[in-house]
């Protein structure tokens, strides 16, 4: 690789980004509004002082293109409070002009001085009330694992409560890395929380996908696939990867994102946003599958050619994951148009309209997803990366070595030749897919795929310690999150100066609740079969699912689930059913035996 070159930080621009379009003095205000060079996006701040003082005070400032400036000259009389109030407001836009937004800037900072600073503070409470309410994981082990937990959870409530229908980037507003862009992470790793815990948020971050789906269906053109195809990497729906080998051939977006919307609907029961907008994503995408594989001789389909979540392997044919999921966006497509056929109120001619759905499609896509290849070695009793996978050479050298990431150091070819992992994608597909897998094939994929992951993406850790928990190896469950807890914090990768992890925060919370916590939600059913760590005495979350709001709480020998508000609650625990009524908290012993820790067993 060229010196110096890492594709995780932004890069370098020629060109000036910003074109200035206003630059001014709006009474009192210094306001500033840029228009994006490329993309035409507007965005526009106003900045307003309160200075409070009973000292005399000169004020200078200057103002010009690219930077304001307000110097306050003071002699500030001994035991005197000299108290000055910042105020900020950013408006930014697709379509509206620079200046109209630097105005609209003016006006909220108007407002914000009329209702003042201590109004704003207690609003600012209000909504961090409600947002620990709903979301907080509390631990009983060590404090600053208390602490660090808190951490993440409130970095995924900074990127993710004013994102509306703009996104989550990979780096949320923290940093430059990745050039502010989004990837497949925010379905996967950042949409499970927002789902269980601000379902409002999950909403609008699936709807910023649909906003997109035009662009989607001009890029599946332009690969020559039927339907819509999602770019792996992008800002504005136009794929922003320069390697198509680890990025654009990554086609396992287009699922990652069908799946979240199903698993947001089977929290939600949201079919206003499925009928108008999520069953137009599952069908688009369904097309594209169907288009982009085959049916082989003995009607088995097959897809070739893609790139999985593992960047260290490339260009693949019949990929794991990519199989699994795809399987499921097929079945989930044919599903939401036969329940919303089912309604009988003229909503199902809509969407056949809109979309000019054939009669036979549904069909179509039920055939291919029956048919997917999913392989299985019965030789080491472990799916396959992929079809050739296994038959590479095992990677020889320490893991430990400080040459890391590998691609920082070694050629892309280099690694494409071995058996080496940059994200776990056999084991993530056994988490989002988990119930297509039995407890003995999780068990050894898992023995035969962790050895094999270097830790060099921030989004392996969280899955690691998912599946590890799952299958009984609490030691190595623990291990990975313990390290996932503080990539940021301990600037685990070297790069937290480019901003917060935000995917790896997301993680952490399924780490928590579905790894530890032992939550899961196949087609809308919730169920628990905890792990706690043997380092905690217990693990408290919440969830809210279908409108209620319950509170539960796991140690090693019991379950707690308090039912805050809303309907009668049902789940199972360790597979029994159990409904906790409205307003009412049960508590059951959890089976010792369930969920003992095994040693694990390195198959390396």
């Amino acid at each position: 690789p060229a010196e110096g070159f890492d594709p995780r930080r932004a890069e370098g621009l020629e060109h000036r980004v910003l074109d200035p379009q206003v630059a001014e003095d709006q009474g009192g205000y210094h306001v500033h509004g840029y228009r994006c060079t490329n993309s035409g996006m507007t965005i526009a701040v106003a900045v307003d002082h309160l200075l409070e003082t009973e000292d005399d005070v000169a004020m200078s400032h200057e103002i010009d293109d690219d930077s304001s400036k307000i110097v306050y000259h003071a002699h500030v009389t001994p035991g005197r409070v000299l108290k000055l109030t910042k105020l900020a407001a950013y408006h930014p836009s697709e379509v509206v002009p620079a200046s109209e937004l630097a105005d609209r800037c003016s006006r909220t900072l108007g407002r914000a001085r009329v209702r003042g600073v201590e109004d704003l503070h207690r609003t600012q409470r209000d909504w961090y009330d409600h947002f620990w309410d709903r979301a907080d994981v509390e631990v009983e082990g060590p404090a600053e694992t208390q602490q660090t937990i808190r951490f993440n959870l409130f970095q995924l409530a900074q990127a993710s409560a004013r994102a509306e229908y703009n996104g989550i980037a990979a780096k949320g507003v923290t940093g430059s890395g990745y050039s502010g862009h989004y990837f497949w992470d925010t379905e996967t790793y950042v949409l499970p929380f927002l789902t269980y815990t601000m379902p409002r948020f999950a909403r609008n971050a699936l709807r910023f996908r649909y906003n997109m789906l035009d662009k989607a269906r001009n890029r599946a053109k332009y690969l020559s696939v039927n339907g819509a195809l999602y770019p792996w990497r992008t800002i504005n729906g136009e794929e922003a990867s320069a390697y198509y080998e680890a990025g654009t051939a990554q086609y396992h977006i287009n699922a990652d994102i069908a799946h979240a919307m199903v698993k947001y609907m089977w929290a939600t029961e949201d079919q206003d946003f499925m009928i108008r907008e999520g069953v137009d994503v599952l069908v688009e995408t369904a097309r594209m599958w169907v288009s982009l594989g085959f049916f082989d001789g003995d009607g088995m389909f097959h897809i070739h050619g893609v790139t999985g979540p593992d960047e260290y392997t490339t260009v693949v044919d019949n990929n794991l994951f990519t199989n699994a999921m795809a399987r499921f966006n097929l079945v989930a497509a044919a599903m939401a148009c036969k329940r919303i056929a089912a309604l009988g109120d003229g909503q199902w001619e809509a969407v056949c309209r809109r979309l000019k759905l054939r009669d036979d499609e549904t069909s179509e896509w039920r055939r291919a997803a029956e048919n997917m290849v999913i392989a299985f070695n019965e030789d080491l009793k472990v799916h396959p990366q992929d079809q050739d996978f296994l038959a590479k050479e095992v990677w020889d050298q320490d893991l430990e070595d400080p040459r890391r990431p590998l691609l920082l150091h070694f050629h892309p070819l280099v690694i494409y030749r071995h058996q080496v992992l940059k994200q776990a994608d056999v084991v993530l597909a056994m988490f989002l897919r988990g119930d297509e897998f039995t407890e003995e094939e999780k068990r050894a994929n898992f023995e035969y795929y962790d050895p094999l992951t270097t830790g060099d993406s921030t989004l392996s850790a969280v899955v690691q310690s998912i599946i590890a928990a799952e299958i009984g190896y609490c030691d190595e469950a623990f291990e990975h999150f313990s390290k996932a807890l503080v990539v940021d914090l301990a600037d685990v990768h070297g790069n937290a100066a480019d901003g917060i992890h935000v995917a790896s925060t997301g993680g952490v919370w399924s780490a928590l609740v579905s790894g530890f916590g032992g939550m899961r939600d196949y087609r809308g059913e919730i169920s628990f079969d905890p792990r706690v760590p043997a380092e905690w005495t217990g693990l408290t979350f919440r969830l809210t699912v279908r409108g209620t709001h319950v509170r539960v709480r796991c140690t090693h020998t019991e379950i707690t689930i308090e039912n805050l508000n809303g309907a009668d609650f049902a789940c199972s625990v360790q597979g029994q059913p159990v409904t906790v009524p409205a307003g009412r908290t049960m508590s059951m012993e959890l089976d010792a035996r369930a969920s003992v820790c095994l040693p694990c067993v390195d198959a390396g």
